[in-house]
């Protein structure tokens, strides 16, 4: 075999792999892909880019969404704050229902169902996490994003949420999937 014959064939052999590259993204795409899905969803909603210092937030299905953190990773709309005077405390169980969706797939059209469990309260057990706990796998699982309007609302409360991946489920982290999130928090009763 001559040289050109051998590098021809070296060639054809690298084809399938030059192809494959096309089929998968890159960290960066893909960081790329949720952050214009996220600004999609935030440009048709009225924004509040802060914390309001007193804490005292708007309220209701007309609320604002509140940009929680410095790298704007959680918005919050609170639909009811639920009981200001019985209010969640660090190392608390919190059971909560949620219903939540992909926020890139909405985003392209492909799929816009809810999924959880607050619409199905006798056949879906109840979800907790532990307040301000960072290490059971119980907790972590859903992500910090989930946990922060526990420090401004009480129990009873409704809010809507959403969060990129940094701070969302872990298992979406790796994908950069954004989740917008309704969620109810309730007391652990004993």
């Amino acid at each position: 075999m001559n040289k050109k014959t051998i590098y021809y064939l070296g060639a054809l052999a690298l084809l399938p792999l030059l192809g494959s590259c096309d089929s998968t993204k890159s960290y960066s795409e893909l960081l790329k892909e949720e952050e214009q899905a996220v600004n999609w969803f935030m440009a048709q909603q009225r924004i509040v880019p802060y914390v309001p210092a007193d804490s005292v937030f708007e309220t209701g299905a007309d609320a604002p969404y509140y940009k929680m953190d410095d790298d704007g990773y959680v918005y919050m709309q609170i639909i009811n704050p639920g009981d200001p005077d019985s209010r969640p405390q660090k190392g608390e169980t919190i059971y909560f229902r949620y219903l939540r969706r992909n926020l890139k797939d909405y985003a392209n059209g492909i799929d816009s169902s809810w999924y959880g469990n607050a619409d199905n309260l006798l056949g879906a057990p109840p979800t907790s996490l532990v307040y301000g706990n960072t290490v059971l796998s119980s907790t972590t699982q859903w992500g910090d994003g989930i946990q922060v309007p526990l420090g401004y609302v009480g129990y009873d409360s409704e809010v809507n949420l959403v969060i990129q991946s940094p701070q969302g489920p872990y298992e979406l982290q790796t994908e950069c999937i954004p989740i917008q999130y309704n969620i109810k928090y309730f007391k652990a009763e004993y």
